[in-house]
């Protein structure tokens, strides 16, 4: 095991809800190395996983938690944010017209000069060129057919589209926490 006599700079903690499910996944729920600490310490979290480093006091040491498990479940069925992230998240970070992924923004379905409004059920994402190529007609208007039309997602579909996105850095200690229910292959 690796002492380390300053504190790290990295060593985030994979936060679980209760049910040993993450918080969530994009963003992915990580708590930096002192939140953990500091959450152990007020034994509001199980210690699931440890680093192989060490914080010292001068009154203690502490193996540096991994993956940490939130003693009392939070409830997640709450309604997601109407936010450009949770759109994009929603629509894969992808034009629903045209399916690039670079210069996103969002479109009306129905443009705002035609009565649409701003919901969940009118905004998808959209690049910057189909955006100026549909200008304020409706798909169908600009012969442009939507990919998947808009929706209300709820937090687990949004949840479900976040783990299609992994963080670049992973740690070894929390794939068994982010990937449980997927097909093993024999």
């Amino acid at each position: 095991m690796q002492v380390l006599h300053r504190p790290p700079s990295g060593f985030p903690a994979l936060v679980l809800n209760a049910d040993f499910r993450p918080l969530s996944y994009y963003p992915l729920s990580l708590w930096p190395w002192e939140e953990a600490v500091k959450a152990v310490y007020q034994d509001r979290v199980d210690v699931v996983s440890l680093y192989d480093k060490v914080v010292r006091s001068p009154s203690m040491e502490m193996q540096l938690p991994s993956v940490i498990a939130l003693k009392n479940y939070v409830d997640q069925d709450r309604s997601p944010a109407f936010t450009r992230f949770n759109v994009f998240l929603r629509d894969g970070f992808a034009c629903q017209y045209c399916g690039e992924s670079t210069e996103l923004t969002f479109d009306h379905v129905i443009p705002r000069s035609h009565g649409g409004r701003t919901t969940w059920e009118n905004i998808v994402a959209a690049c910057g060129p189909c955006n100026l190529t549909k200008g304020g007609r409706t798909p169908r208007q600009a012969m442009m057919p939507i990919r998947r039309e808009p929706y209300r997602p709820n937090a687990w579909q949004l949840q479900e589209a976040g783990r299609r996105f992994p963080p670049h850095y992973l740690h070894q200690s929390w794939l068994d926490y982010l990937y449980w229910d997927i097909e093993l292959e024999p």
